[in-house]
């Protein structure tokens, strides 16, 4: 799917198909045009498509083979530009989750508790060699009388 098909969606369908609100995606692609050079030969992709494609990777979890047929290119280059998309996105800095500290309050009491059941006796039938063994020793040679 390319993102021309899908750009004149309503923002709550674009939502629920992208993962991310149509500003958040007009920023990451800002982000991606700023940062991605143009070098060499020009892509297949543009890098709205190229967004969209690291994207229905998160979102979907699809495998690389499957988004390079939806695509019309190789699984090679489908993991070359989810891996430039990513790199660009995360040294931009706009767009990392918050740290441990920000989502836990600091009114917030833990109570931990431990259960030791290292202790526990196990039971197992009671051995009895000498009867056993005689027991056996006196049946052959019952046998062979």
């Amino acid at each position: 799917m390319r993102y021309e098909t899908i750009e004149h969606l309503k923002d709550t369908d674009f939502k629920r198909l992208t993962g991310v609100q149509r500003a958040t995606f007009d920023l990451m692609l800002e982000v991606v045009q700023q940062g991605m050079r143009n070098f060499g030969r020009p892509t297949t992709l543009s890098r709205a498509d190229q967004l969209l494609m690291t994207l229905m990777y998160w979102r979907e979890y699809r495998t690389e083979f499957h988004i390079a047929q939806s695509y019309g290119v190789s699984e090679s280059t489908v993991c070359r530009t989810i891996q430039k998309v990513e790199d660009v996105l995360v040294c931009s800095g706009k767009f990392t989750l918050p740290g441990k500290k920000a989502l836990q309050p600091t009114d917030t009491i833990f109570e931990v508790v431990l259960v030791d059941a290292s202790e526990q006796p196990i039971e197992r039938p009671k051995k009895a060699k000498k009867n056993t063994i005689v027991a056996k020793k006196d049946d052959i040679h019952k046998k062979r009388k």
